[in-house]
């Protein structure tokens, strides 16, 4: 009962924040217009409102505080979604330059870091093939020492490993932000998941119910935010949303147990195709910031598919691939990532062979 009084309450607060939002973002010009932002990726044809990042944080932020309270990781949290937010609506106003949006990133990662949330270890996919005891690979083992109003220290592989994996994945989920839907979608998804796993392991060690609260809040709070998102949109996430719940997936993963295989695996079809991006326009020599009609959502429009059966076709494969994340040992889920991945590339290549990048100048 606690848990479902959990969702409900998160669900109602994003339910009630975001058409907030949707009336703010049109009073102070937080607004897509496909006549005045000429970008190859736009797909819609009448204003949008933006801004989606305030509603979602508003209510992860409240929820947060009602049903878990005050700790240093969850200041961290705040404060680095906060960051996040702040430059995702200042770019979704202004187009912020895209140094800026990555010392944004890079900022906040540092903050939650900083706050307590890292990796000390990971576990070795292939220690049964190997002699001796390497089941655990330790990150924690380089630490600096030194004392800036009071005693503190860097573990420097296993806090560097942090912030670089909360980066790729803010700019991977905002890469799949795609259609009206796709990434709300794929990121209830993720933190169902990561909720799951976090319960399962909370009766062993008591830390993991705070990790359970906040993956069930978060995927609450989207999915309100879905309600509005869901084609046809009548609000975009924009990038002020895409980053915070691109952050909230990474630092929770981290904090369910350093679960990012967990994560890795039910995100496997975005974050391919988020690498192939990268890798494609830098081929091509362009920025990987700089959108373009290549991604694999572009390709199934492409394909006949309207946006809400792409938004589904992406949901379906993320829960099927959390339900078997589920079940995998760590073993397991590498090898599972590394087949679809491969099946994901090869597909990715196909269509990009067989169809041409529209909208591309």
């Amino acid at each position: 009962m606690t848990f479902l009084l959990v969702f409900l309450v998160s669900f109602s607060f994003s339910v009630l924040f975001t058409p907030i939002t949707i009336y703010l973002a049109k009073k102070f010009g937080y607004v897509d217009d496909p006549e005045k932002h000429k970008h190859p990726a736009v797909l819609h044809k009448t204003i949008i409102p933006r801004a989606g990042g305030l509603a979602l944080f508003c209510s992860f932020f409240l929820a947060a505080l009602l049903f878990v309270g005050i700790s240093g990781q969850l200041l961290g949290i705040f404060a680095g979604g906060l960051i996040l937010v702040l430059a995702g609506l200042i770019d979704d106003r202004r187009e912020l330059n895209k140094g800026l949006r990555l010392f944004a990133q890079i900022l906040a990662a540092i903050v939650v870091v900083g706050s307590g949330v890292g990796i000390a270890f990971i576990t070795n996919p292939i220690a049964s093939v190997l002699p001796g005891d390497f089941s655990v690979l330790r990150l924690d083992t380089l630490r600096i020492v030194f004392d800036f109003w009071g005693p503190h220290s860097i573990l420097v592989l296993a806090d560097l490993f942090a912030v670089l994996w909360i980066v790729w994945v803010i700019n991977m989920v905002n890469f799949s932000s795609g259609v009206d839907g796709q990434m709300p979608g794929i990121v209830f998804i993720a933190l169902i998941v990561l909720f799951l796993v976090s319960l399962k392991y909370s009766y062993s060690d008591p830390t993991q119910l705070m990790v359970s609260l906040l993956s069930l809040i978060g995927a609450a709070v989207t999915l309100g935010f879905l309600v509005f998102n869901f084609a046809p949109a009548r609000i975009f996430p924009g990038d002020s949303g895409s980053y915070f719940l691109g952050f909230l997936v990474a630092v929770l993963a981290i904090l369910s147990g350093a679960k990012v295989g967990t994560a890795v695996l039910v995100m496997v079809v975005p974050l391919t195709d988020g690498v192939f991006t990268i890798i494609r326009r830098l081929s091509s020599k362009k920025s990987p910031l700089v959108g373009d009609r290549g991604h694999l959502h572009h390709k199934l429009l492409s394909l006949g598919l309207s946006q809400r059966q792409v938004a589904l076709f992406y949901w379906i494969l993320c829960a099927i691939l959390g339900a078997i994340a589920l079940n995998l040992n760590s073993t397991g889920k590498v090898f599972a990532i590394l087949i679809i991945g491969i099946i994901v590339l090869g597909g990715l290549i196909w269509l990009h062979m067989t169809l041409p990048i529209k909208g591309q100048k």
